[in-house]
């Protein structure tokens, strides 16, 4: 079946569906985006998504094109049309498209945004629950990763580099602290407490970081929330990595060095179970 996508206002079959070859995300990464989960056919976590989308918008000085009720009716026919059970849908915003390349920002008055969204079916998303071995690397990124752009390149180089060492992902390292994973924020669990590093400019703020803390804090789980090394999280009880697609990740092993019993953690796989059972009651 091919899909419906939404470009700009229309619903169209993903083989009709066009942007401008001068549209500033193709040329410049000057867009934002969000993925949002789909599980029983709704939506999880819609409500933060569309705050961070609006966040990241007003950082960059982008109108936003849309309101969030607007959005949510995107997201449920997409969803519907192409029947989604269990995926996900990608949402793309960029300052759109002017009449040739230049590095200015175009006239707001007369360059819209351009706006994108399509799924993606994964059947068996809530189920998979795969140990995850990672590595660590240098974090070069640009300094807002508060904002979710699609500068996504050395993110994907990164997931290269787990790749050929023969892992999962990779962790970033600067000035000797982990900031997050190449797509997830991350975090090590040591005598019962949980550790992941604060909030900044230096990370991406997480929608499932912000309900997974929510719910373990709901569970009397400690949790603190500072920088911690790569040495540290080698010799921490267990890890574990959370995203809007893959929930709560269990970490095994960091560069080559095994957590524990080499078996995902008891906090993690709880947090996974404790935050599938509560998205779902709020699933839009």
């Amino acid at each position: 079946m091919t899909r419906t996508v939404y470009v700009n206002g229309e619903y169209l079959p993903e083989t009709e569906a066009s942007v401008s070859i001068f549209d500033r995300g193709f040329l410049f990464a000057d867009a934002v985006y969000e993925v949002t989960s789909v599980l029983n056919g709704k939506l999880i976590d819609f409500e933060g998504h569309a705050v961070r989308l609006a966040r990241s918008l007003n950082e960059l000085g982008i109108e936003n094109p849309i309101s969030k009720e607007d959005l949510l009716e995107v997201h449920r026919e997409l969803v519907r049309v192409n029947e989604i059970d269990e995926g996900l849908v990608y949402l793309q915003i960029s300052r759109g498209a002017d009449s040739d390349r230049d590095f200015v920002f175009p006239d707001p008055e007369k360059v819209k945004p351009t706006v994108v969204l399509f799924t993606q079916n994964k059947p068996g998303l809530a189920e998979t629950v795969k140990p995850m071995k990672v590595i660590s690397i240098e974090d070069i990124r640009w300094g807002r990763r508060d904002i979710k752009t699609v500068q996504l390149l050395y993110p994907s180089m990164g997931k290269m580099m787990a790749k050929a060492a023969g892992a999962d992902d990779a962790w970033l390292i600067e000035d000797g602290f982990v900031t997050e994973g190449t797509s997830n924020n991350v975090y090590i669990v040591k005598d019962g407490k949980i550790i992941t590093r604060g909030l900044s400019n230096d990370i991406l703020h997480g929608i499932t970081r912000a309900a997974v803390l929510r719910f373990a804090e709901e569970a009397q789980m400690e949790i603190e929330e500072r920088n911690f090394t790569i040495e540290e999280a080698q010799n921490a009880d267990e890890a574990f990595f959370t995203s809007a697609s893959a929930f709560v990740m269990p970490v095994v092993e960091i560069d080559g060095k095994a957590l524990g019993d080499g078996a995902p953690g008891k906090v993690a796989l709880r947090l996974r179970e404790i935050y599938l059972d509560e998205s779902l009651k709020k699933a839009v």
